[in-house]
This record gives C-alpha cells, sequence and structure tokens, in this order.
C-alpha cells in the first residue's frame, strides 16, 4: 500500500513508518519540524527513516490547505494514518491558537484530501485526555467524553466528531485511536519519562504533581505502533448494532469506530519514578506541589473491544520498557 503518515518525525509517527517500511509499505511522511521541542531530535527520527528506499519524507504543515490538497492529488494514497498534532495538555493553556490551527484545521485538511482521493482508511490519534472529568474506571469507549478539561482534549475529541461526520457523509472509514501515555525510545522532551530521567541523572529535582497520587495506564511505544498498524488494516464498518435510541459513541451506522489503546495497567506515579530510579541507579529528588489545571488524577484504559475486533493488546511490562527507555536515554543524549 502507499500510506501518509503524518507528524513522521514525531515519536510514535517514526515507529509507525518503520512497521510499515519493514513490511514492504509505501511510506510518505509530512512533517513541519516545528520548535515546539527540539527539532535535532526530530531530525535524528528522520535518519532512522531515510535507509528504507520506500519512504519519502516532504516537509510540510498539515495547516497548509494548498500543500495538502497538492499533496493527496499528486500521490494518490491508499491509507491515512494522521499523528500530526500539537501535543501536550499543560502547554494548550498557554498557546491555544497551535492546537486550533494543526489539530482542527489541520484535521480538517485532512479529512477533504481523503473524501476527493478514494482514500479506503483515515485513522487518527485520539487521546486518553478526551476522559476529562469522567472518574468511572477503567476508561471505556462507550463513555460520555462531553467533558474535556483542557483545549488539547476538546480538540481531539472534535476530532473523532468530524471524523464521524466524514463516514457518515462521504462513507469514509474512520478510525479513532484514544492513546493513553505512551513512553519509550525516541520519546518527547517534554514528557514524564524524559524530564525523570534528566534531572535523576543531572542530580535535579523532579516536580511531582498531586503530591503523588496519581495513576498512569503507561503504555510502551512499539506497542502503540503495532496496535496502529493493525487498526489501519482493519478498515472501520457500519455496527448493524448500532442503535439511534442508545447511541454508542464508539461505532455507528456509519463506517466509524474509537478503541482505546492502553496497557491496561494503571501505575502509581511514584511506582513509575522508582522504576526509573531502579533502571538508572539513582534516587530522584522530589519537589512535591498540587495538581496542576488541565490535568487528571487517573487513567486507565478499558481495551475490550480492540481485543474483540483486532485481536491485538499491548504486552510490554513497565520495567522492560523503562529499561530500554533509560538505554536509549542514556546512548542519545551520552549520559
Amino acid at each position: 500500500m502507499k500510506v501518509l503518515v503524518t507528524g513522521a518525525a514525531g515519536f510514535i509517527g517514526m515507529h509507525v513508518a518503520q512497521i510499515l517500511l519493514k513490511r514492504g509499505d509505501q511510506v510518505v511522511g509530512i512533517d513541519n519540524l516545528n520548535d515546539y521541542y527540539d527539532p535535532q531530535l526530530k531530525l535524528a527520527r528522520l535518519e532512522q527513516l531515510k535507509p528504507y528506499p520506500n519512504f519519502r519524507f516532504v516537509r510540510g504543515d498539515i495547516a497548509d490547505r494548498v500543500v495538502v490538497e497538492d499533496l493527496f492529488a499528486a500521490e494518490q494514497f491508499n491509507r491515512v494514518i494522521n499523528l500530526a498534532a500539537q501535543p501536550g495538555v499543560r502547554y494548550s493553556l498557554k498557546n491555544p491558537y497551535a492546537y486550533i490551527q494543526t489539530n482542527l484545521v489541520g484535521f480538517g485538511n485532512l479529512l477533504e484530501g481523503c473524501r476527493h482521493n478514494g482514500v479506503e482508511h483515515f485513522v487518527y490519534a485520539s487521546s486518553s485526555s478526551v476522559y476529562g472529568a469522567n472518574t468511572h474506571m477503567p476508561f471505556s469507549v462507550h463513555d460520555n467524553v462531553d467533558h474535556p478539561v483542557s483545549l488539547y482534549a476538546a480538540s481531539k475529541k472534535a476530532n473523532e466528531l468530524m471524523a464521524h461526520t466524514y463516514s457518515h457523509l462521504y462513507g469514509l472509514p474512520t478510525t479513532g485511536l484514544r492513546y493513553f501515555t505512551v513512553y519509550g525510545p525516541w520519546g518527547r522532551p517534554d514528557m514524564s519519562p524524559w524530564l525523570f530521567t534528566s534531572a535523576i541523572l543531572e542530580g535535579r529535582t523532579i516536580d511531582v504533581f498531586n503530591h503523588g497520587k496519581m495513576q498512569r495506564d503507561f503504555t510502551y511505544v512499539y506497542d502503540i505502533a503495532e496496535g496502529t498498524v493493525r487498526v489501519l488494516d482493519k478498515i472501520a464498518t457500519p455496527n448493524p448494532e448500532f442503535s439511534t435510541d442508545a447511541p454508542d459513541p464508539s461505532t455507528s451506522y456509519a463506517p466509524f469506530r474509537v478503541y482505546n489503546i492502553g496497557n491496561n495497567q494503571p501505575v502509581e506515579l511514584m511506582t513509575f519514578i522508582k522504576t526509573i530510579e531502579d533502571a538508572v541507579g539513582q534516587e530522584a529528588k522530589k519537589n512535591f506541589l498540587p495538581m496542576q489545571p488541565g490535568d487528571v488524577v487517573a487513567t486507565y484504559a478499558d481495551i475490550d473491544a480492540l481485543k474483540r475486533d483486532v485481536g491485538f493488546e499491548p504486552k510490554t511490562e513497565l520495567a522492560a520498557g523503562i529499561a530500554n527507555w533509560t538505554a536509549w536515554y542514556r546512548q542519545y543524549t551520552g549520559q
């Protein structure tokens, strides 16, 4: 297949592109290489993809309508995976316009590209953040998610609604994937594994929010990437049992699906920190702080629908994943 991977220089995008390339698909990657974090890390990720003759990289912004229209018209993709987004909950409080441009305008441009060019399946990254104020555990794709607590979360919920509209109006098969706290090699500098590991190795203090009383469903990036490709291969179909009297948010009478991808094993934040301490052989200095605006106390993925429909579930245990992460981090940074 010829597959467009947006955000190909990103953390998840690089790993997804690698899996597709290794199995022989043609991959066109697009990324704007912005400076939300060090572009050198993005360029280093791209270096991992360049040896594949079936990979081509385009520097461009999905929020640029002309760029997206021209790319779709020229390439005629079979399928599309959208992993380009402005990430981060806390940054959305500081720079909301970045989320509106990339996560809403850019997403709309991709939907239009798929619609007008006969794309067979559009798979896109949603987020566990959409569960917002919901405290019913584990988070289920059948739950209502109408109460986001950050603009980032709202933009991801909006993506699901926009995708459903295109599935309904134009018969475009779409599948949204709610990722749960992804970590692993080539991770982002703004995420907790990098922040904690760098601080511990450099003897700096780490900030521990909500006084450590947090839980996250940490999910290894290889599991996330593998699950994404497996979903790409299973084109969304209408649910013949869908009821308009009691609509299920995760399916539809249209070819539309939403799945959680998480480890299905929430971990206490203090346990996560201890696992990093054990992996690097040093103890962290901790600064305990109150809850941050836009954050949630816990995440926990119900992945029953993913297992049933796609036959996939993450397998990597936290200790093994963190060992791989810290080994990569030390090699990349020279620490």
